[in-house]
């Protein structure tokens, strides 16, 4: 399975608008009923491409509206949205990857829905990192599509060959080197561990949250202010550049760029992956070996945490079918979308009161992933994509250095300093 979902979109070009303000209410609804057989269209990028459609099938087989989904590919994504913007040619329901959706709602390009989100009787349970960063001054202008969770799988059947216990994850650290070096010794084309060294998203999503388990916040509330020159960073680099040296990792893992990261570990050849919950479905389904989840944990295992993430959706400025485009929103996030669509394959509900439904629940392996959102932790800075998810951005040139390099300090010096001018540069 190939999964360019890893490779998150790139950020450098600027969404030259001239949409009306959000929320302005120049744009009028077909008709005030809701569901009024009206044709709607929505915008996703690649990386939700199922289970965006799975949603859209259901919405359409139970609704008079019909919604037409347009699936993008997510390195054209923001090109595309922004050639859109500029055109007033935009879909009626748009949704973002949800560490871009602050750029979103500056620039202006989804409707105020404020009152219609704190309508909704469950709208506290509603996932409050997504809320949060789909909102501007006071205002929410999107609502959680999919939600996803970093977290650490390994291969039950792999630990219990290597005569480790197939129960017992590793738990810092030194367990986690220690567990990586066995598995790695049982030959064969396995390795212990797994890693994407040129995929800056990938860091962004299974490295900042071993930072936050150890108490440093890598980047500020406010998006500003950034620490990886730290010693939580020194720990993870020189975890990972030990793993890599002795090469208990594939032998790709320099060049890889997440668009096929979890293919080893879904093929059985991986003993230990941080990754996320978008691959939970596909290895429910699979026979081949028995697998485990673990939260992310800092360096010395004292605490863990998550990086919560996935896309919002909103109803774009330029739509004209705002009772429609609502209509599907807030369906989307009923009981039964979130619990018999989502759920039940495997996804995380966008919903903390529906955390304990009948389908995560009865998987401790997705009751812990669920679980784990309480650490969770989504970042925010508007020039997110320029500085940590761009190929060529300093957030990977800090990954290669610090995994590749010589100079671990160093690495981590200039790359604190270069992103830091990149948000004093934005803000």
């Amino acid at each position: 399975m190939v999964l360019n979902r890893w490779r998150l979109p790139v950020m450098g070009v600027t969404l030259a608008l001239t949409v009306a303000a959000c929320g302005s209410g120049d744009n009028k609804t077909s008709s005030g009923n809701p569901d009024d057989g009206t044709q709607l269209t929505m915008w996703v990028r690649s990386a939700t491409d199922q289970f965006s459609q799975r949603l859209v099938d259901a919405y359409n087989s139970s609704h008079k509206n019909h919604v037409a989904l347009t699936i993008i590919p997510n390195d054209s994504y923001l090109t595309k949205v922004g050639a859109a913007a500029g055109s007033h040619s935009l879909p009626d329901i748009l949704a973002s990857d949800v560490v871009y959706s602050p750029n979103y709602t500056k620039q202006g390009l989804f409707q105020d829905i404020s009152a219609d989100v704190k309508a909704l009787p469950y709208y506290s349970s509603i996932a409050q990192s997504h809320l949060k960063v789909a909102s501007y001054e006071g205002k929410i202008y999107a609502v959680p599509h999919k939600l996803d969770s970093s977290v650490l799988f390994y291969n039950k059947d792999l630990f219990k060959q290597a005569g480790l216990d197939p129960e017992k994850p590793p738990a810092n650290f030194t367990e986690m080197l220690a567990d990586a070096r066995k598995i790695t010794a049982l030959g064969h084309g396995i390795t212990g561990f797994d890693l994407a060294g040129s995929c800056g998203g990938c860091g962004v999503y299974t490295l900042f949250p071993y930072a936050w388990a150890a108490g440093e916040p890598v980047l500020s509330d406010d998006g500003r202010k950034v620490s990886i020159d730290s010693p939580a960073f020194k720990s993870i680099f020189g975890l990972y550049q030990q793993m890599s040296d002795e090469k208990l990792v594939d032998s790709s893992d320099k060049a890889q760029d997440g668009s096929t990261w979890p293919a080893n570990f879904e093929a059985g050849k991986v003993g230990i992956l941080p990754l996320g919950s978008p691959i939970v479905g596909d290895l429910l389904k699979q026979k081949k070996f028995q697998w485990g989840v673990a939260p992310l944990m800092a360096p010395d295992g004292s605490g863990t945490a998550t990086f919560i993430g996935g896309d919002v959706a909103g109803i774009s400025a330029t739509s004209k079918h705002r009772a429609q485009a609502w209509d599907f929103l807030k369906w989307t996030l009923e009981d039964n979308a979130q619990v018999e669509i989502i759920a039940k394959n495997g996804d995380l509900p966008g919903r903390t009161d529906l955390a304990g439904n009948r389908y995560t629940a009865a998987d401790p392996r997705t009751k812990l992933i669920a679980d784990g959102l309480k650490n969770g932790h989504t970042p925010f800075a508007l020039p997110f994509g320029d500085l940590f998810n761009n190929p060529n951005g300093p957030w990977l040139a800090t990954i290669r250095a610090a995994l590749y390099g010589p100079d671990i300090d160093q690495a981590l010096a200039d790359g604190q300093s270069k992103i830091q001018a990149g948000l004093d540069a934005a803000n």
